[in-house]
């Protein structure tokens, strides 16, 4: 029996041990951030509530306002995707969706694993930008979108936008979400009518169409916030399946380190024992 083949397996061993620490180490940390994106989304919602409210109060001042929102020739797709790999299926799950929301479509991808995803798939990306690195990236993520936009919208061109990003799901693991963002739907909002009329410093429909950016500018943070908890969600699932796959290859490792030492100690005693003369 070679020794060699210990040594060989023996350094085998070693280094599926140090992969499995590193397995370990990327689905503590996913699970972290994970946590922290939806410890976030309670302030967010807050927020998005609390404009709401405003929304539902200003309508009282302007009752003959449109609520439905007329149709757009313009459609886009805001796709929110991965930033970093391991993650599975979770882009092409995105990206299957968003080729489903619409069309004809132009194709916006948060994320920049997403967006090399969306091109291997044949998928042409007119826009794009990175993903959320931490929790507290999501307002400034959002604030990149909204301005890329509404700069689409003040191009004069009634312009849809449909959203679509993963979210956490207690059922499911993770769920896909297709909703409307452009033009913010007032028939959302019934008018607050018991209320007295506040005082406006701006005239409604001015009022109301701030209050609108405000409320996409919150359901933005939430889409990305929800995105990035539920891509270091899939990472986690990733990992925690890589270093199952790492512990049983280690048990074979070992089993067959400890089969090859067996034999070599019979070999070595067999050896003695005809060396000796027994």
């Amino acid at each position: 029996m070679s020794s060699d083949q210990l040594a060989d397996i023996g350094k085998r061993i070693a280094a599926t041990r140090q992969l499995e620490t590193v397995f370990t180490a990327m689905r503590g940390l996913a699970a972290a951030r994970s946590r922290e994106a939806q410890k976030s989304l309670d302030g967010v919602r807050s927020y998005a509530h609390a404009v709401g409210e405003a929304i539902q109060t200003a309508l009282v001042c302007a009752p003959n306002e449109p609520v439905t929102p007329p149709a757009a020739p313009k459609h886009i797709v805001l796709a929110f995707c991965s930033e970093q790999g391991f993650v599975g299926a979770f882009d092409e799950r995105v990206l299957r969706a968003a080729t489903r929301a619409g069309s004809p479509a132009s194709f916006y991808v948060v994320g920049q694993k997403g967006k090399a995803s969306a091109i291997e798939h044949g998928v042409t990306v007119a826009w794009s930008t990175p993903m959320a690195a931490h929790a507290v990236d999501a307002p400034a993520v959002a604030e990149r979108i909204a301005d890329a936009l509404y700069e689409e919208v003040a191009s004069g061109e009634r312009t849809h936008v449909t959203l679509v990003h993963m979210a956490p799901s207690v059922v499911s693991g993770l769920d896909i979400v297709t909703r409307p963002l452009i033009p913010l739907d007032l028939a959302r909002f019934p008018a607050a009518s018991n209320r007295a009329p506040p005082i406006f410093n701006l005239s409604p429909p001015l009022l109301l169409s701030e209050l609108a950016e405000e409320y996409v500018f919150a359901e933005l943070c939430e889409a990305t916030l929800l995105s990035f908890a539920s891509e270091n969600f899939a990472r986690m699932q990733a990992m925690s399946s890589a270093r199952s796959n790492v512990r049983k290859t280690l048990d074979e490792l070992t089993a067959r380190h400890r089969q090859l030492r067996q034999e070599q100690i019979t070999e070595e005693l067999m050896e003695l024992s005809r060396s000796s003369g027994v």
